[in-house]
């Protein structure tokens, strides 16, 4: 665990650079001003600064960039006490940005048990199995990972589950966590049984066999709501936890994360982030959002949301968007679309809030220059949210709010003219953009050559911001990795495998430098902070990846494979971690 010291933490966020400095030329540093605490050369410096895209060498004062260019130029800024390292020809760029993350919720998960969410559920009842034989001293057995998909229309059941534990309680969220399996012992400690009413018809509900029995597949709210009754998260082990997804983090090259919801642990997120900030765990820099998730919650979302933008600035976090849910997913059959889903007459996946209800929350918070995120998957839920969004745009036209629909999943023509037209940022995972073996089976052809339109996004001049919605990514804390996740966006399949089936469309392939865009300038603009960090520029944070490869010149198929050597977030070291 990387501990930074108070004095840490204000070169981190806190010391501001001296009006000479900003005015002086970057090239040449004044008589008066002092050295650079640190310079960086030799390096292939990709900066994503339209104005400076390659350079060699960096130096960088109290935490954030003085100088971009030449190794000649850069000894200029050297003195007694500079810091000076010679990158012998890495790769150098702008610390990535996680532009969709659940770093707080995903610290109640990291220590669970995850399965590989690419296997099946006979692997996943051996790993369950496995796991209580590793634990037995454990009441009640969590974990996440399953892709619910893989069991067909009825889902997973308590009588699978219960083969591989019957004696104690076992509730695993799937690689979503918008679904929950449970066996038998689950079920009888939570009282769910024949007569216990579903949550929202539909939407958040048990899963019933014939009779109307619930079968152990627990859907959106209902998931969410044994897992809180089960009581398997505390604030000790989210904090220790969420420390741990931050360490993470900083070994993918990751320095600045959106957090979409605190979810099941929003009630202890401010305490818990002051703590990890008080004690130097902080190692990412993080915009944080209220969720409003449930319809009884949508007329108090605003005001929760002020408070918290009121009462959580901090050199390094501050929680100032308003997150708004506002369908399901493929695989649970709850995502929003404008057809029924395959073998299921009638169903064409539902909305957590109304038309008027979304109008109402994007109109509130675009008064309040509040920036908004909304979870739309579906192409029905994507159209109501640029209905809910163009509502607002028109009636506050001067207002600072920037509105992103992330996930994005299935999407017609139209609407990306909208997205465009609006100025609306697509947020999504490229990880998911891999071939979906299981979810086809409940998309038409057409919906299905409509996933993750990547590249038309970019024809159409609209900003992209990635992230690894983790620990909802299905490939564990792997899927935090932007190398990973970049491989996956630039060719459509799987990471590694060139003989991989190809998600369609084909076209929708995106190059490598729009990706690194999406996890840098994009991402930094999603969450307001593009005049800060985003790039290497001058007078912005220092806070870089340093990789082994140069992304642009590896093997397609190796992108992923290459390693990240350092990560510095506002010029001091975070990966590897101090000793």
């Amino acid at each position: 665990m990387t501990i930074l010291n108070p004095s840490h933490l204000k070169q981190l966020g806190l010391t501001a650079l001296s009006c000479a400095l900003a005015a002086c030329s970057p090239g040449t540093p004044p008589a008066t001003q002092l050295a650079a605490d640190l310079v960086l050369s030799n390096a292939k410096v990709y900066t994503v600064d339209e104005q400076q895209p390659w350079a060699e060498a960096v130096a960088v004062k109290d935490g954030k960039i003085v100088f971009v260019g030449s190794n000649q130029d850069a000894k200029q800024w050297l003195g007694d006490d500079t810091q000076q390292q010679d990158l012998a020809g890495k790769m150098l760029l702008p610390g990535f940005i996680d532009s969709h993350a659940h770093p707080a919720a995903g610290g109640a998960f990291v220590r669970s048990l995850s399965l590989d969410t690419y296997a099946n559920p006979e692997d996943w009842v051996k790993a369950v199995a496995g796991y209580a034989a590793a634990n037995p001293e454990s009441p009640i057995l969590f974990g996440y990972g399953f892709l619910a998909s893989a069991f067909g229309p009825e889902g997973p059941t308590a009588a699978l589950l219960d083969q591989a534990v019957a004696d104690k309680p076992v509730f695993i969220m799937d690689e979503g966590f918008h679904g929950g399996w449970a066996n038998t012992k689950a079920m009888q400690l939570l009282g769910i049984n024949k007569d216990t009413p579903d949550i929202m018809p539909g939407f958040s509900y048990y899963k019933r066999d014939a009779q109307g029995s619930p079968t152990g597949y627990f859907l959106e709210d209902a998931a969410t709501a044994a897992m809180d009754k089960l009581d398997v998260i505390n604030a000790d082990s989210v904090a220790l936890g969420t420390a741990d997804v931050f360490d993470i983090m900083n070994s993918y090259g990751i320095t600045a994360v959106f957090d979409a919801g605190a979810l099941s642990v929003g009630d202890i997120q401010i305490d818990m982030l002051d703590k990890l900030y008080e004690q130097g765990d902080f190692t990412v820099r993080m915009v944080g959002s209220h969720a409003a998730m449930t319809p009884e919650g949508y007329d108090t979302a605003i005001a929760q949301v002020l408070e918290k933008r009121k009462n959580t600035k901090r050199p390094l976090y501050h929680i100032n968007t308003l997150k708004i849910m506002d369908d399901g997913t493929i695989e649970g059959r709850t995502a929003g679309m404008f057809e029924d889903y395959q073998g299921e007459p009638g169903n064409k996946g539902t909305h957590v809030f109304t038309q008027a209800q979304m109008d109402h929350m994007v109109t509130e918070a675009t008064a309040n220059n509040v920036d908004v995120h909304i979870h739309s998957l579906g192409e029905r839920a994507i159209a109501d949210a640029l209905n809910a969004i163009e509502v607002a745009k028109k009636a506050y036209p001067n207002s600072t709010s920037r509105h992103a629909i992330c996930h994005v999943q299935v999407i017609r023509d139209q609407e990306i003219k909208r997205f465009a037209e609006l100025g609306v940022t697509v947020q999504s995972t490229p990880l998911w953009a891999s071939y979906d073996d299981f979810g086809e089976q409940f998309v038409s052809k057409d919906q299905f050559n409509r996933y993750f339109r990547f590249n038309s996004f970019k024809q159409a001049g609209i900003k992209m911001a990635f992230g690894s919605d983790y620990p909802a990514t299905g490939a564990g804390t792997l899927g935090m990795s932007p190398l990973f996740n970049m491989e996956i966006g630039h060719t459509r399949q799987s990471a590694g495998e060139p003989n991989a089936k190809v998600q369609p469309n084909i076209k929708e392939r995106l190059d490598l430098a729009t990706l690194i865009r999406g996890y840098t300038i994009e991402g930094a603009y999603q969450m307001h902070m593009e005049d800060s960090i985003g790039s290497i520029t001058v007078g912005k944070f220092a806070d870089f990846v340093v990789l082994e490869d140069n992304i642009f010149e590896v093997a397609t198929h190796e992108i992923h494979k290459i390693k990240v050597a350092q990560t510095y977030l506002g010029g001091k070291v975070v990966y590897p971690a101090a000793k």
